[in-house]
């Protein structure tokens, strides 16, 4: 068994990061429930991706860029996303993507891939500047199937790039196996092609994300080029809200998932160093739940955008045709529910 990594000694980062995994947790399961309840849009479940989100998040510094998929939120709290600018951004309202805080990363990003050349070309340009800045791109395991994924492999490895990509491997591209996906033994292997180091990890060990994805940043950083990460976990929710998850895979198997899921591993962790037990659980349970509905109730409380948002920001002057399109809606928008 490998030693513990160095930073696994600092009793207040590992504290924080188990937080950090309860505390998306709860909200995962309150914006799911915000969703059936018509009060969300369409929801991409992060349940089951705690470790690896906030491994990653934990390794990035303040001044690198983030180019996530579309439900990499551990990360992104991190990061210093807010709860309520995801809410709001799920709920149909585009001023969620302006982050108050990570001004530079990306926003969510649902085509499958483009998010890894959106990544290099920022390497790209943190190395024409000589900036010691790194972007990070995700990528799940079906959208290593797409051209821009192998594009922006090849980019990153020929010009060198300070660029990390990490694979979150659970098992499902929506309905598709990774069985069916290629075949490849596995998809680290996939950086062989791009001339780039690929490695396998347990994503659902928060320290080995950590420590895996900090030593490729460093490695980008000082000069030393890109790397791709498989991070191997499990989606235990469906793919999102509109999936149902029970007409492709067996009950069978996502009960072995569960055995295996993220918190246990860090909370037994800190149980056994004597840092954690059921009161202190309670608490921090409690303590989640305050601030997911205090998130909620600034959600559920903003005034909602006019439909001219929609098309504001499009042309300098806007053509004729869609005038007439936001006469149309504003004609609907004024209309009461349920008409």
């Amino acid at each position: 068994m490998a030693p513990l990594p160095q930073f696994a000694a600092d009793t207040a980062l590992v504290l924080r990061m188990y937080r950090a995994m309860t505390l998306v947790r709860v909200f995962d399961a309150k914006a799911v429930n915000l969703q059936r309840t018509g009060q969300l849009g369409t929801y991409p479940s992060s349940l089951g991706h705690e470790a690896a989100h906030v491994g990653v998040g934990a390794a990035m510094r303040p001044e690198d860029v983030l180019a996530p998929v579309y439900r990499e939120f551990g990360t992104q709290l991190w990061r210093g996303v807010t709860m309520t600018e995801i809410l709001t951004y799920w709920g149909g309202d585009e001023r969620g993507s302006d982050f108050a805080v990570p001004r530079q990363d990306f926003a969510w990003c649902v085509p499958i891939a483009t998010q890894t050349l959106h990544a290099a070309g920022a390497a790209m340009a943190f190395k024409v500047l000589k900036q010691p800045r790194c972007a990070l791109a995700y990528i799940g395991d079906g959208g290593t199937s797409e051209g821009a994924f192998y594009e922006a492999l090849n980019l990153a490895g020929a010009r060198d790039l300070p660029v990390v990509f990490v694979i979150i491997n659970n098992g499902w591209a929506i309905s598709v196996p990774v069985a069916a996906q290629t075949a490849a033994q596995t998809l680290a292997q996939k950086a062989v092609a791009a001339g780039i180091p690929g490695v396998q990890v347990d994503g659902n060990d928060v320290f080995a994300v950590r420590e895996v994805v900090g030593e490729a940043l460093e490695a980008a950083r000082r000069g030393a080029g890109p790397s791709l990460i498989e991070a191997l976990t499990y989606r235990l929710s469906d793919h999102t809200t509109a999936d149902d998850a029970s007409r492709y895979r067996s009950g069978q198997e996502v009960k072995d998932a569960w055995a295996l899921e993220p918190l246990i591993r860090i909370r037994d962790f800190l149980i056994n160093a004597g840092l954690w037990d059921g009161a202190k659980e309670q608490a921090l349970l409690d303590e989640c739940t305050l601030k997911v509905d205090a998130a909620v109730t600034e959600y559920l409380g903003k005034a909602k955008p006019s439909s001219d948002a929609m098309f504001e920001h499009l042309f300098a002057a806007l053509p004729a045709r869609l005038h007439e399109q936001r006469l149309i809606a504003r004609k609907y928008a004024s209309k009461p529910s349920g008409h």
